[in-house]
Parts: C-alpha cells; structure tokens; sequence
C-alpha cells in the first residue's frame, strides 16, 4: 500500500499501529518494520511532528547565524567583519528551507522507502487494537498500538491572553517578519532561545519570568551566565514577575502586558513558553479506560501501564519522561525493541536496567543543550538532584575560560563546568558545561554517566590539546586533588 495512499477498507490489519508521525512515531514504526513487523503509521498533521516544522529545526536554524557571528566577534581578524546586523531575509530563508517550506513530501518518501505505511487523518482508539480514523477507515493492531502524539503548548488561564492571539513555540519559530517589541514571558529553554533569536534580529525583548533564574532545571550558575549574556546582548530581563492579564483592541495590533506589579508593558507580539500537555485529548483513551487529556503511564519497556494486555505503549512527549526529540527517538528504539520481543515471545530483558528493552537512560542520562549564547548543556543529575536522591557526592567545578582551547576559541572567553561524582562507586552522576561551542561537548559526558565509567578509567581518556574538551582533564585534576 506504500506511504501515500492506501484504499478505504474496514479492519486493515497490521502488526504495530503508531498514532503520530512525528521523530518518535517514525522510529517505533521503523524499528518495528525492521524487526519484521508490519507498521502504519496515522498522522493528521505533517510527517516529520513538531520537531521538525515548529520546534528542533526552525528555532536552530534561526539560532545557528546568531551564535555564528557572536563567536566570530571575539576572534581576531574576524571582529571588525563580523560586527555587522543580521541579514534578516535570508536568515528567514535559511529557516524556511530547513523545514522544507512546511511541505512534507522529503519525509513521506522516507515512510515509502522504509516499507512502512501511511494513513492521513486524526486517529482514534476504539477499543483494544483498533484505530478509527477520521473518515471511517478502520485499522486493526495484532501486537501493539503507539499512542505518539506528542505534546502541545499550554496557555495559562490569565485573563485576555487567548483572545490576544499570542505566540507560542510554534509562531514563535514560524513568524515571517521581526516584531519590533517582542515579549517572552518564560525562563525554560523555549524562553531563552527565542529571546536569544529574536534579540539578535532586531527585536527590542523583554523577558519575564515568575520565578528567580533561567533554565530552572540546570545547575544555578548555568541560568546565571546565560543571564548575564542575555542582558548584555540588550534583553531586559524581569525576574520575579507574573502576568496578571493581557489585552489587545484589535487583532495583529499592540498587545499590553499587565504585570502583578502594577507596571504594563505594551509589546507587538507576546511568546507564551510557560508550559506543555499532552496532546492526548481526542486519541480515544476512553475508549481503553484511560482519561482523555492525561500524560501516559509507562512501564520502562514504554508500555501503557492498567491498560489490559498490554498492548497499548506510550511514547516520546505524551508519557512526560522526558520531553526532548533525541530522547522521544531513544524510547522509540526500546519501544520498537520490546513490541518485537514480544511480538516473538522473546523474554523481555527487565532484570538488565540497561538492556534493549528498558529505557533507564530516562531516569539517570538525559541529555540536553540550550542552544543560547553561549549555550549550556548537561547530561544527568544536577548537584541538588543528586543530594536529593540520597547519593554521597563531591561537586567538580572549573573555570571554563582557563582551558588553553577556550582561551583559543574565543576572546574574552567565559563558560563553567561541573562534575557531580558518586563517592560510594566513583562514577560521574551528572555533568554540566557553559560556554561557546560545548554543545558538541555533552556527548562525551553522556557516555560517562550513561556507561558508568569509572573515575579512575576516565583518567586514561587523554582529551586531544588544545581543544576545549581539555576541560575533563582539569576536572579530573581537581577531582583527584
């Protein structure tokens, strides 16, 4: 039947049915397919999800000339040259050919190629194993259904904000001109993203945020330095603040911003970035005694848990592990793994935490990078996190900018590095690195922690000099004393 079109038949038969096309949905299907399973996948939107039209992609490549020109700045024989604004047209061009102009036809061919097929339209459960899709196509799973819908940006109940029309990541990434006044209200990472993005093009931002930091759930000092960057790249950042209402006369004119303080503030265009839910409203959860709307229970094999026989997995956004793409894909591989498995009769490996079939890194190896300027990424337990846990630790700090690859990289270099250390087993339980350029840092750390290697076997890792991963040498040093 291939990717693009399938004839109208009541009860079509495969052995895994995936409800989503997005990054997760397409690896469950494909892992499944490639374990010789059939596989469809039902999705009412754009092949390819959010990630790839509305979040990961289009706010990366809004993102990469800004970080670009900042770096080159502070290199020498670059600074004069590179002190200059933003092309903003093709800036927008370069966005809008990475998300492929919001066509999806790169991706269905994929589907095609991968022998997996596609049904368009919004997909229902109907009880156990079956989908119905909208125009009454009904499909039915022999082994499992995938509910891998993702997630959805959240508006708070704050009087006037819906009727004002405000963005949310997906405008936010979208939008085909530069706001002259843009106000963020959110310190996440969507938050200081497009205050960083829309900063640098041109947008006068004001950033505001409830509690009293960015990036809340990194390390303290990581929020701090990319603070202090914001700021001196002209955003003003209010800490401490909430919108108490919101309220705009005419559509696509101001919109103002009532603060709890009593102050407004009149802006063209308002990013909410507060929050997400699931998008499991109208996936007929009901229909499986589940409550329409909720985030799904998930076992570590991503299978919906109180759900009888165990069919029914929940994977990516929707089970709230871990809302990040690469992690949504990881899920899908061990999903795709253990639908197989059983598929097969094959005993699932549950008493193995870091086997095929259980998704621990969920718990313990999260990885993530804040593509800010400069950015911040960690992998793992923060310092607090880890008290709170209950491990016996030693927090590593260093001095980023003392590393002769950092000093090499960029003048006037600033950025910090942690490493949370389990004194009982001496392996890494968390890292965290800011700075220029250490995005494509975190991985190594994401080895360490996820492996549990040893302190003592990382000593014999020799970082290559001088390049800015010389830091874990230093952290070692400190470590050891």
């Amino acid at each position: 039947m291939a990717a693009t079109e399938a004839t109208k038949a009541a009860d079509e038969a495969y052995d895994v049915i995936v409800l989503g096309a997005g990054p997760t949905g397409e690896n469950v299907a494909d892992r499944a397919h490639a374990a010789g399973l059939s596989a469809v996948v039902v999705e009412s939107e754009l092949v390819g999800g959010e990630c790839s039209y509305w979040a990961c992609i289009p706010s990366k490549a809004l993102l990469r000339p800004v970080t670009a020109r900042s770096e080159a700045r502070r290199v020498p024989g670059l600074k004069d040259a590179a002190d200059v604004p933003l092309d903003v047209p093709a800036v927008l061009a370069h966005r809008d050919e990475f998300v492929s102009y919001w066509k999806d036809d790169g991706q269905v061919r994929w589907l095609d190629s991968a022998g997996i097929d596609l049904v368009r339209g919004p997909g229902r459960l109907a009880g156990p194993r079956r989908v119905v899709v909208d125009g009454g196509r009904v499909l039915s799973a022999r082994h499992a259904v995938a509910v891998c819908t993702g997630s959805r940006a959240v508006l708070p109940p704050i009087p006037g904000l819906a009727e004002a029309r405000p963005w949310t990541s997906r405008e936010a990434t979208s939008a085909k001109a530069v706001p002259g006044r843009l106000v963020v209200v959110g310190g996440g990472v969507v938050g200081v993203e497009m205050a960083t993005a829309w900063r640098a093009l041109g947008s006068s931002v004001t950033l505001l945020v409830r509690g009293d930091g960015l990036l809340p759930r990194m390390e303290p000092f990581a929020g701090r330095l990319v603070a202090e960057s914001l700021a001196e790249a002209g955003v003003f950042l209010r800490t401490g603040v909430e919108v108490r209402a919101v309220r705009r006369e005419a559509p696509g004119g101001p919109v103002t911003v009532e603060l709890d303080s009593g102050d407004e503030i009149v802006a063209d265009e308002l990013l909410i970035a507060t929050g997400r839910a699931p998008r499991t409203e109208d996936v007929g959860l009901e229909t499986v005694g589940l409550t329409p709307g909720s985030w799904l229970d998930v076992d570590d094999s991503l299978r919906v848990t109180g759900v009888t026989g165990g069919w029914l997995y929940g994977v990516g956004d929707v089970n709230h592990r871990a809302l990040l793409t690469h992690q949504g894909k990881y899920q899908a591989r061990i999903a795709g793994a253990a639908i197989s498995a059983r598929a097969r009769g094959i005993p699932i490996l549950e008493s193995d935490p870091w086997g095929a079939h259980a998704a621990t890194a969920d718990h313990l190896a999260v990885p993530q990078v804040v593509f800010s300027d400069p950015e911040a990424a960690s992998v793992g337990l923060t310092a607090a996190a880890a008290e709170e846990a209950g491990y016996r630790t030693r927090v590593v700090d260093q001095d980023l900018a003392a590393v002769s690859g950092a000093a090499l990289y960029a003048d006037g270099y600033r950025g910090r590095a942690r490493m949370v250390v389990d004194l009982d087993r001496e392996v890494l339980l968390g890292a965290t690195f800011v700075g220029f350029g250490i995005g494509e840092l975190l991985h190594s750390a994401t080895v360490a922690v996820s492996g549990e290697v040893p302190i003592e076997r990382l000593w014999h890792a020799v970082p290559s000099y001088p390049t800015i991963s010389e830091v874990w040498l230093r952290l070692l040093e400190a470590y050891r004393g």
